[in-house]
């Protein structure tokens, strides 16, 4: 898939607003998928990013967060860990679809359908520069920091 044009999609975001892929042409964007808000992977991935969010935008990188958490789950986790960029809400799994990241997995010895936390870095020209599958949390974000250095 690296190499190949990204479909543009929208999608509804916090702050109110509505993401579109497009509309960051020219920049590299970050999409991490993550099972849901407020857990302990999910949290301190967020974090990671949060604390490298400097660096990225320095490099003028979009960083947006992406689960099947509503708007309002999205709004009181981004709030409760000062995140400072935006989720979007894929409740309908569009997103999840289009980049092909549902997966049956075990929760508690049953089977369930969820999110397998993966990353996609998209660069200026549109296309996919990266992607990580399988994301185990802890340096992920310095590793994607690093590839956007690497474009």
């Amino acid at each position: 898939m690296t190499g190949t044009g990204i479909a543009d999609f929208s999608a509804a975001a916090t702050s109110g607003t509505t993401f579109r892929l497009s509309e960051h042409r020219g920049h590299p964007v970050v999409l991490y998928f993550y099972p849901k808000d407020s857990t302990p992977g999910c949290t301190t991935e967020g974090e990671q990013f949060r604390d490298l969010h400097a660096a990225f935008r320095k490099l003028g990188t979009v960083v947006v967060g992406i689960s099947r958490d509503s708007i309002r789950s999205h709004e009181n986790f981004k709030a409760k860990k000062e995140f400072p960029f935006e989720l979007l809400s894929d409740t309908d799994e569009a997103l999840c679809t289009q980049f092909d990241v549902i997966r049956m997995k075990n929760m508690y010895g049953k089977q369930v359908r969820g999110i397998e936390r993966s990353t996609f870095l998209i660069g200026p020209d549109g296309s996919l520069a990266r992607e990580w599958r399988k994301v185990k949390v802890d340096g992920h974000a310095q590793e994607v920091l690093d590839a956007v250095k690497a474009l």
